[in-house]
C-alpha cells in the first residue's frame, strides 16, 4: 500500500510523462507536492522504486520510468485522495499525524563509535531533520556513526546522530569529544575529579580516562535518524 504522498507523486509523474513525454524535474515535483526540500522527493522516489512502481535509469537526466500503477490508477480520471472520517478506531496510544516542520542540517562526515577517527571539519552532505528534534536554540549539525561502541545506547553503525553544538556537558550526556585536538569520538561523558572518562556502551570497548585538558566537548547528542 502506498502513502498519500507516494500516490500523489506517482500520479504527478504519470500525468507529466503522458503530457510531455518526459518526467518532471525534482524541483517541479517538490513544488507540486508542496514539500520544503528535495530530500523529501528523494525519499518518495526511493520508496516508489523499492515497491516496483518506477525505475531509475543510470547516467540519464530525469530518467524515471513508470513500471506499473496501482489498480485504481489504471482507471481514467483517477486522482489520489485521502478518505477521511471515523471509519476505524486508531490503535491505542496512537498520536495524531500532523505536518512536521523540517530543517536541513550539514552532515559533517563520520564520527567514531569505536576507535577514534580524525577530527571532523568538512560538510559531506545535508540531511532533513524534524524541527522538534532540535534541542532549543543554538547551532546543530549531524554526523554519520562509524562503529558499534554505542550499540547498547541504541546507536548503531550507519545511524545519523543530531548534535547540538556546545562546549560543556553534564555527567551521563552522550557527546562528541575531540581528543588531544586530533581525533573525534562519540561517547558518554563522565567527570572524575580532574579527569574525563569517555565511556562506551558496549562491553567490548574500554573506558578511556584522560586529563581534562586533553578532551574538548564539541556537542551533545539530541537526536538520531535511522534508515532501514
Amino acid at each position: 500500500m502506498l502513502t498519500r504522498k507516494q500516490l500523489e507523486l506517482l500520479d504527478f509523474i504519470q500525468k507529466r510523462v503522458a503530457r510531455d513525454g518526459v518526467p518532471p524535474s525534482f524541483d517541479e515535483m517538490k513544488e507540486a507536492l508542496d514539500l520544503r526540500s528535495k530530500s523529501g522527493i528523494h525519499r518518495l522516489i526511493t520508496a516508489l522504486e523499492e515497491r516496483g512502481f518506477i525505475r531509475r535509469l543510470a547516467h540519464r537526466a530525469r530518467a524515471i520510468e513508470i513500471v506499473k500503477l496501482p489498480d485504481a490508477m489504471e482507471k481514467p480520471g483517477f486522482t489520489p485522495r485521502v478518505i477521511e472520517g471515523d471509519r476505524a478506531e486508531p490503535p491505542r496510544g496512537a498520536m495524531p499525524v500532523t505536518e512536521v516542520h523540517a530543517l536541513e542540517l550539514p552532515v559533517m562526515g563520520r564520527i567514531a563509535a569505536g576507535v577514534p577517527i580524525e577530527a571532523i571539519s568538512e560538510v559531506s552532505h545535508h540531511v532533513a531533520v524534524p524541527g522538534s528534534m532540535l534541542a532549543g536554540r543554538g547551532n546543530h549539525y549531524a554526523l554519520e556513526v562509524k562503529g558499534d561502541s554505542m550499540i547498547d545506547a541504541g546507536i548503531n553503525d550507519g545511524d545519523i546522530v543530531v548534535i547540538r553544538e556546545q562546549s560543556t556537558a553534564d555527567n551521563g550526556d552522550i557527546v562528541v569529544a575531540l581528543v588531544e585536538g586530533l581525533e573525534a569520538t562519540l561517547k558518554t561523558f563522565r567527570r572524575r575529579g580532574g579527569m574525563i572518562a569517555l565511556e562506551a556502551a558496549n562491553p567490548a570497548y574500554e573506558t578511556r580516562i584522560l586529563p581534562e585538558d586533553k578532551v574538548k566537548v564539541q556537542g551533545r547528542l539530541v537526536g538520531l535518524i535511522r534508515s532501514y
